[in-house]
């Protein structure tokens, strides 16, 4: 069994493929803190024979409150249904007590067993993070975009943070830059928001190029006009060598 980061799975298959090492023998991995990909999931598949599963959980939240199931069942892209004893709404961030239809994003609240009580000694920021339904009881909020289907099923969109807001439209970088991923140019990218005068913020794109490729920020727009609506697609196009990550390999 293992626990990791999918950048850590992503290295261990690149290192082992190198160095001709099986991986056969690791059954089940379980992967959290950021998004998996479909590409780092079955490189890391095909290496091992195994599954890798992706869950989902906060520091306030013990850590884990929500998974998939460890099976071939799994929805890889999915972080799964919630465990036994939690409870899930996706609520209008601006008015959580507005509850989301299925398929619809929104804030993803919860209540449960792992939940914790509040920040040590920060009244403040502890009210700021939970809310009180029609019956009284405390659900806290994650700050987490997602959806959840007819089947129970949760995927995180995006951070709440994280939104890009155009003339009152939302958009989110993940999903710009899941499009942009998609160019065979492109073998990384972080989507960000810059301020504008006019429209208050603008998508930009920061991108790192396959080995070999040349930038070329109009075909760049030109494909993701293809995937994405037109507010959504990025002004700002730049180059840069690499991403800046965290020691867990999250992009700062």
């Amino acid at each position: 069994f293992l626990a990791a980061v999918p950048p850590i799975f992503e290295r261990l298959t690149r290192a082992a493929l190198a160095k001709k090492q099986s991986l056969a023998g690791i059954p089940i991995a379980i992967s959290g803190a950021m998004p998996l990909t479909a590409a780092i999931a079955g490189a890391w598949e095909r290496s091992t024979g195994g599954i890798v599963v992706e869950g989902y959980g906060l520091s306030e939240t013990s850590p884990v409150l929500i998974a998939n199931p460890v099976s071939k069942d799994r929805l890889i892209g999915s972080i799964g249904v919630p465990l036994p004893g939690t409870e899930v709404r996706i609520v209008d961030p601006e008015n959580p007590m507005n509850e989301r239809p299925p398929g619809e994003a929104g804030e993803l609240i919860v209540r449960g067993p792992q939940v914790f009580r509040g920040y040590w000694r920060k009244a403040e920021e502890t009210r700021a993070v939970f809310v009180e339904d029609a019956q009284g009881a405390s659900w806290f909020r994650t700050g987490d975009i997602a959806t959840i289907d007819a089947e129970g099923v949760i995927r995180i969109v995006d951070r709440l943070k994280e939104l890009i807001i155009i003339s009152g439209f939302k958009v989110s970088p993940s999903e710009v830059e899941e499009a942009l991923r998609g160019h065979e140019s492109v073998a990384d990218v972080a989507v960000v928001g810059l301020p504008h005068d006019l429209s208050g913020e603008d998508v930009a794109a920061a991108i790192v190029l396959a080995p070999g490729a040349q930038l070329d920020a109009k075909a760049i727009a030109a494909f993701a006009r293809e995937h994405l609506a037109a507010y959504k697609v990025p002004h700002v196009i730049v180059q840069i060598d690499e991403l800046p990550k965290s020691p867990m390999g999250k992009v700062l």
